[in-house]
Parts: C-alpha cells; structure tokens; sequence
C-alpha cells in the first residue's frame, strides 16, 4: 500500500510540474497582436481605493499596447472585492486619469471570475461584432483566458504584464487545478 501511495504522488508530482513548466512558458510566449479588443481581467484594488501593483502592472501594459494602436477598445473587467471597491470601475478610472478617452473603455463591474469575465466579454464582443482579443494579465493566468476565449470562437492574442512577486509561484499552482476546471464547464 505504501507503494501505491508513493507512486501516486510521484505521478501527482511530476504532472504538476510539467504543467506548470508549460504554464509558464505559454504565459511568458507573448503573442501580441492587432485586435478588436484589449481585455484585461480584474485583480486586487487596495482599500484605499488605489490599484494593487499587480493590477497596475496589467492595465500600465494594456495602455502601452492602446497608446501603440493594436486595440481601438479596452475592457477592464473585476468584480467588488473583499475591499469595497469594484475593481472595473476603478480600472476604468485609471486608463481615464491616463489618457483613454472614456468612449474607448468597457467597464464590466461584474467580472468575478475568469470563466464570467469571459462570459462577460462575450456578450460584449456579440454586440460590437469583436472577433479578436488580446488579453493582457499575468503570465501563469494566460494559458487559461486563451483557453476559456479560443472555445467561444475568439481568435486570442495574449502578452504578460511586466510585474512579478513571490506570490506567483502561488498563483502558479492555483491555476492548474483551475485550467482543468474550466475544461469541464
């Protein structure tokens, strides 16, 4: 019995590692793009109502690649978090307070997830006839928004935020348990 137990965290073991070794060499492959939209999904907005680091790590990226015309649109996208504060309506204050005419920002405050932020998002593109996103977020959350937008017909660019802390390694491990839960939806 001791064997089996061992042979199966072994197994456990070694298929964590091989997709986290992938997760992050397609988060890292950034493949940006001229498209229809730029979407960026929510993270943590500070109780003072200020952009977590990480946060300004994505929307800073997602405004170099507006100011360099890949994108007509933004979509921000994060529900109300733990802090008080809709994370989209605060991202969407931010690309103003940058620059981002208002006309060019969608603000969707009801992004809790990735799978409703790409739910979300397809609702949106159905009506403005989007048929291409480019996805700016972290590295280790790419491979699943790609996932998550190539099953809805989306041709998918993605490129990662220039921000990185301990906590990845983290959010790394989370994300492989939640790539095969959005596999089964």
């Amino acid at each position: 019995m001791k064997k089996l137990w061992t042979g199966l965290w072994s197994v456990l073991i070694f298929w964590l590692t091989v997709h986290c070794g992938w997760t992050v060499v397609e988060g890292l492959h950034d493949t940006a793009h001229a498209a229809d939209c730029l979407l960026v999904p929510g993270n943590t907005v500070n109780p003072d109502g200020t952009l977590s680091e990480r946060l300004r790590g994505r929307l800073d990226k997602a405004l170099q690649l507006y100011q360099a015309h890949l994108a007509p649109k933004i979509m921000v996208s994060g529900g109300l978090g733990r802090e008080g504060h809709y994370e989209g309506f605060v991202m969407g204050q931010y690309l103003r307070a940058q620059g981002v005419p208002a006309d060019a920002i969608i603000v969707d405050d009801l992004g809790t997830t990735t799978g409703a932020t790409a739910d979300n998002f397809v609702a949106v593109a159905a009506q403005r006839q989007f048929r291409s996103v480019l996805v700016v977020s972290q590295f280790y959350h790419l491979p699943r928004c790609r996932y998550l937008l190539q099953q809805r017909g989306f041709r998918v660019y993605t490129t990662h935020a220039d921000y990185y802390e301990l906590r990845d390694a983290y959010s790394l491990l989370r994300e492989v348990p939640a790539y095969y839960a959005a596999m089964l939806k």
